[in-house]
């Protein structure tokens, strides 16, 4: 079993301090899961995610895979405007998930 070494940036940072967790945090992890599992074993505001680093590149939280020894960062919505585009976040900052038709 590997760790997976995790990060939560902007507010999800003040979140991560209340829980008293190290920065970054470490949480041994036995099988792949997406990172929506992740952040619910986490109890991280589900909410309040917009999208997650995985080694570095910028996925959603519904198709990213997470896989023991990965690097993930939880990005919050409230991410400003340019900052976005350079996190590879496409979608503007108020809109809301749209079912599928």
């Amino acid at each position: 079993m590997e760790q997976v070494e995790i990060r939560g940036f902007l507010q999800l940072r003040q979140l991560f301090d209340k829980k008293g967790w190290p920065y970054p945090y470490y949480l041994t992890l036995e099988k792949e899961c997406s990172a929506l599992e992740l952040a619910e074993i986490l109890d991280l505001p589900i909410d309040k995610l917009e999208a997650v680093f995985v080694n570095g590149l910028t996925e959603s939280l519904e198709e990213a895979r997470v896989r023991p020894g990965d690097r993930i960062g939880f990005i919050p919505y409230g991410t400003p405007g340019i900052c976005r585009l350079l996190l590879g976040i496409k979608r503007p900052p108020d809109e809301k998930e749209k079912p599928a038709e």
